[in-house]
């Protein structure tokens, strides 16, 4: 069999300039917050890779995840990401199906054991035996188990598939759960996000391929580069906020001049994830910027929260006490738990109503 060729020679061969290549680098190094010195590291790294296998797994999900991934707008980001991996198996791009998409996935995995990545965007349904969604004669679980163990690592993308998403929303008819509860031995990254950031899931991939580790994770397994900081952190509307100007409704003068929108039920405080840097549509704009709260889509149980329709607490200003509040029930601060963010706040407008 003959050696797979390095990724700086694919490349090559396909036109793509050593600038071009070094200010993809530059890109992706920016976009996770390294120091200046990282783009060559990661220019380099990526040169002397190969081309990474990854199986792409769907299971309970809305197939926006990997429409997300096709919309990137970033320099030549959806091009070299595509000649960085083979896309073994993906059901929304592949022309193979029926039993010819099944042999590929089983392809892939006998010819780069211990090598492969499995990518997962969707919740896997456990009631009544997983028969809520069948592929190819199996259940979610059976396809994931299959998969996932000759795997070098497992990324989980979008909420659905890191958190359980809206198919593990109250009720929960199907049973559905994260693929973390069911995959272990493995490391596992959660990139959530309804959809998750096409630059989150592209970085990541990427960093893996040139530095051959994963990258620094908070403690919901969540890449630290896109999901260290809380939105509010990083909002435009922050200064409105400090001020106490807060628009009441979506039509009101306060709206209209970009007025925070905390008591309208912004998540932005408890939600953490790029959006306000990174953006969406070729950083063009992002739901707060477009007069739209955050519904903290990228936090577990974001569906039950009520989405912008449930304020996080009666009081405008309670967020000087999410910090201590947070630290004395023992919450990693950042770890953006937002049911458990939820419940704290409620407390501590409670307690200030009292005062």
């Amino acid at each position: 069999m003959t050696e797979p060729k390095l990724l700086g020679e694919v490349l090559r061969e396909r036109g793509v300039s050593r600038r071009a290549f070094l200010m993809y680098a530059s890109c992706m190094s920016s976009l996770m917050a390294l120091p200046p010195s990282a783009a060559a590291a990661m220019a380099e790294g990526l040169a002397k890779a190969r081309r990474q296998s990854v199986i792409w797994l769907s299971f309970q999900e809305c197939t926006g995840c990997i429409e997300s991934l096709t919309r990137s707008f970033s320099p030549s980001l959806e091009d070299l990401i595509f000649d960085f991996i083979s896309l073994d198996y993906q059901h929304a791009l592949q022309a193979a199906s029926g039993e010819a998409a099944e042999d590929a996935r089983r392809h892939a995995m006998r010819d780069n054991k211990g090598k492969y990545i499995v990518v997962v965007d969707g919740s896997v349904p456990m009631g009544d035996g997983g028969v809520y969604s069948t592929i190819a004669g199996q259940t979610n679980q059976q396809m994931l188990a299959e998969t996932v163990a000759d795997a070098a690592a497992v990324v989980a993308v979008g909420t659905c598939a890191a958190f359980g998403g809206l198919p593990q929303a109250q009720p929960n008819p199907t049973g559905a759960v994260p693929i973390e509860q069911l995959v272990a031995g493995k490391p596992v990254i959660n990139i959530p996000g309804c959809p998750p950031l096409p630059q989150a899931m592209a970085g990541t991939i990427t960093q893996i391929l040139a530095f051959g580790k994963l990258p620094e994770l908070d403690a919901l397994k969540r890449p630290r580069a896109f999901f260290g900081e809380s939105i509010h952190d990083r909002c435009y509307r922050r200064p409105f906020y400090k001020r106490g100007q807060f628009a009441k409704s979506f039509d009101d003068e306060g709206a209209r001049k970009g007025w925070c929108l905390y008591e309208l039920g912004c998540k932005g405080p408890v939600t953490y994830n790029s959006c306000a840097t990174t953006k969406w549509n070729g950083g063009v704009s992002f739901p707060i910027q477009s007069g739209h709260g955050c519904i903290g889509c990228s936090e577990p149980g974001f569906w039950d929260m009520g989405g912008l329709y449930r304020p996080l607490a009666s009081s405008a200003r309670p967020l000087q006490r999410v910090v201590p509040i947070a630290a004395a029930a023992g919450v990693a601060v950042g770890a953006g738990t937002a049911l458990l963010a939820r419940k704290r706040l409620a407390g501590a407008s409670q307690q200030g109503d009292k005062t």
